[in-house]
């Protein structure tokens, strides 16, 4: 059972009211899922968004990880028969990883140290000695601690080891190392150097061959870079501060006379500082560095993924699709409005082959024969040209081209999934059904590649992998459970993303569906293997049945609020389909006269809401859009132009657009708006439709810079 404590600490954090913190913690803990919680469970939680729930479950995870050390500790430190009532309620009442561990250092067990060596030799009590500070006398009272047998033959060697003992009891003093370890967290500085031979190999790095800022201040992009650069032998990093200042703190706490002991101490404090307490601390201070750097850039990566996964979907169209190529030709299917691959070929209308005229007259014929309302085409390699070859053929019905970003598409085609879903067809089939099926649905299509080989992150595959994942999990999660999922089309992937199911019951549902055929209610979900109470409840209100009788099987209304859906009905003495369809009737509801002990009126505002418009996705409308059409290459840019894009990536350093030139141009941060802008996201979201203007140019490196400023969003 979940303590007390915890929920104290979480709620003071969050400041949220303690009882919606114990709440949630035990949705939690009883297996509800956050999508779930948010939605459903707005009552108990005073209506916390995914977010702030998804904190309580951090944070909690964080909590029962630093009991479980904390029980660790406790462990070996009664082990060694050294546990006193004062050290345990220490360590009962620490608060942070931090100080639990500050508190441990003395009782870790170590290899041995060079203090350690001292202890063994007999030479504590003379550390003791000169530590107090009382005497002058030093080299008289050290030569007692001559002793040959330990291993102690001069003055020297005794006092020297007395030393070693105090520069560890200086490292472990705990209050020194909370004071040393607040100047490194305000005042400390990072730098980057090169490694000596490495300048030409190490060239990408050039900006970090002598570097240096405020650790604070250096933002997750440029963490990462050195980090990065560290990792691949072009760099050393490291994470100092100001010696003097730190030698200043250290001899406040520790020097108590102005003598010959103290001039021990003050020696054992340098040795300290250099052997044991900065690289510590300097080690800590690393490792917070990367998390705050991972943790931004996963946030990013989260937040581009959103976007990516809730852009607007054409909807159900018969589409062509097109993989684009040269040589290897473009490789094309035809998709029913289910995304159903009902053909594929190849045409070569691009050198070498040129075969312009049968490719027209292939498209055409297609175009014709699978009656094809739209034509997605890859915007990888000819895909301008492929996308001016389609604009120019004039076809006898009304037909929409565009180009789909395909990032991701070739992860896709030589997955397992891609396997099982088209075993008899080849990779390259399989990635242009992919490209159309993108632009009939992206959520749909998208959920069955890892995220993050969809290339919308900044250096994702150097940050906690874990950690990432687990971000990612969430958000594919929450978007695809705020749109909902049509149970009898929708993939075993896209399945497996919805509150309550996993990949088992995923399977199953499909399993069910191919023999019995498509579910005509929610009660039906009942009947497939291992779909019991619990799951129900989690996931019913996430599927959809477009098609079934009780049109509130088609909404997000919850199953256990259709008694009140229908009590709403009888009040007003109509059917569930008029409160759907006649606004008139809706409006003389009175929620106050249907709230009880478990429905309150959050829930009753939003079956409201999902009566006047059931089932709605939530995603934007679907726009066209199309690049400049006197614009193929980067060598068609000049600096000054005013051109349409699309925003594809976006990074805490600025944005990049696909201008249609196969180089994606950046928006450095400081050129997004005419406003000072801390977070891209601020002003500008993944896919959107912007004017830029073109900077600069580099034909060589292939980088075209750009400009916002003064420009307006083509928002869609």
């Amino acid at each position: 059972m979940i303590t007390e404590k915890y929920t104290q600490i979480i709620a003071g954090e969050l400041k949220q009211p303690a009882g919606f913190i114990q709440n949630t913690i035990n949705l939690l803990e009883s297996g509800a899922t956050i999508p779930f919680i948010a939605r459903y469970r707005k009552e108990v939680t005073g209506s916390m968004d995914e977010v702030v729930i998804a904190q309580v479950r951090d944070r909690l995870a964080q909590l029962k990880e630093l009991d479980a050390r904390r029980a660790a500790v406790l462990k070996s430190i009664q082990e060694q028969e050294k546990l006193t009532p004062d050290l345990e309620a220490a360590i009962a009442n620490a608060v942070t990883m931090a100080d639990l561990e500050d508190i441990y250092l003395p009782y870790k067990p170590k290899r041995k140290t060079r203090a350690s060596i001292a202890r063994e030799k007999g030479l504590e009590p003379l550390a003791t000695l000169i530590f107090s500070q009382h005497y002058d006398d030093i080299a008289f009272r050290a030569e007692k601690f001559i002793d040959a047998e330990k291993g102690v033959h001069t003055v020297e060697e005794a006092i020297r080891g007395a030393c070693d003992i105090i520069a560890e009891k200086v490292n472990e003093d705990i209050y020194a190392r909370k004071r040393i370890r607040g100047l490194f967290q305000k005042a400390s500085e990072i730098s980057a150097k090169l490694v000596k031979g490495k300048d030409q190999d190490g060239i990408n790095f050039q900006m970090y061959f002598d570097y240096h800022e405020p650790l604070t201040r250096a933002p997750s992009h440029r963490l990462l870079a050195m980090f990065r650069g560290e990792n691949e032998g072009f760099l050393k990093i490291s994470v100092d501060v100001d010696e003097l200042q730190a030698h200043e703190i250290l001899e406040r706490i520790f020097i108590k006379r102005n003598n010959a002991s103290a001039v021990l101490v003050k020696a054992s404090i340098t040795d300290s500082c250099k052997r044991l307490l900065f690289p510590s601390i300097e080690t800590e201070m690393r490792q917070w560095a990367k998390e705050k750097a991972d943790a931004e850039a996963i946030r990013v990566f989260a937040e581009n993924m959103r976007q990516l996964l809730l852009a607007p979907p054409l909807g159900q169209k018969n589409v062509l699709a097109i993989d684009p190529g040269f040589r290897s030709g473009c490789k094309i299917v035809c998709l029913d409005r289910q995304g159903k691959l009902v053909h594929n070929e190849t045409i070569y209308p691009h050198p070498p082959q040129n075969e312009v005229k049968e490719s027209i007259h292939k498209i055409k014929s297609l175009v014709n024969a699978y009656k094809i309302e739209a034509i997605a085409i890859g915007n990888g390699t000819a895909g301008r040209e492929t996308e001016r070859l389609i604009k120019s053929i004039p076809f006898d019905r009304n037909v929409i081209a565009l180009a789909v970003n395909e990032s991701g598409a070739s992860i896709y085609s030589a997955s397992a999934v891609a396997r099982k879903e088209f075993p008899d067809y080849d990779v390259t089939v399989r990635g242009s059904v992919s490209i159309g099926r993108r632009l009939m649905d992206p959520l749909a299509e998208l959920v069955k590649i890892e995220p993050k080989s969809i290339g919308v992150g900044q250096y994702q595959h150097d940050v906690d992998q874990a950690a990432l994942m687990k971000s990612l999990d969430d958000t594919v999660m929450s978007c695809v459970n705020k749109v909902g999922v049509e149970v009898n089309t929708a993939s075993e992937e896209l399945l497996t993303y919805v509150s309550g199911l996993g990949p088992v019951l995923a399977k199953n549902i499909i399993a069910y569906r191919n023999e019995h055929g498509p579910f005509k209610s929610r009660i039906e979900f009942r009947k497939v293997t291992r779909f019991g109470d619990k799951a129900f409840e989690q996931a019913a209100g996430f599927l959809r049945i477009r098609d079934a009788m009780n049109p509130l099987d088609r909404s997000s209304v919850h199953p256990e609020s259709y008694p009140v859906v229908d009590q709403m009905a009888k009040r007003l003495k109509c059917t569930v389909d008029d409160l759907i369809g006649k606004p008139a009737l809706r409006s003389q509801i009175r929620l106050e006269e249907f709230t009880s002990e478990k429905v309150g009126l959050p829930t009753l505002q939003d079956i409201m809401q999902e009566l006047a418009k059931p089932g709605r996705d939530p995603r934007q409308q679907f726009e066209m859009f199309e690049f400049d059409k006197h614009i193929h290459s980067i060598s068609d840019l000049r600096i000054g132009m005013k051109l349409p894009g699309i925003i594809t990536n976006i990074t805490n350093f600025g944005v990049f657009v696909d201008l249609g030139v196969h180089q994606d141009g950046l928006v450095h941060i400081s050129q997004l708006a005419d406003r000072f802008v801390r977070d891209p996201n601020e002003v500008v979201k993944l896919n959107q439709k912007v004017m830029v203007e073109i900077l600069d140019i580099d034909m060589d490196r292939k980088r075209i810079q750009l400009t916002m400023k003064g420009q307006h969003t083509m928002e869609v």
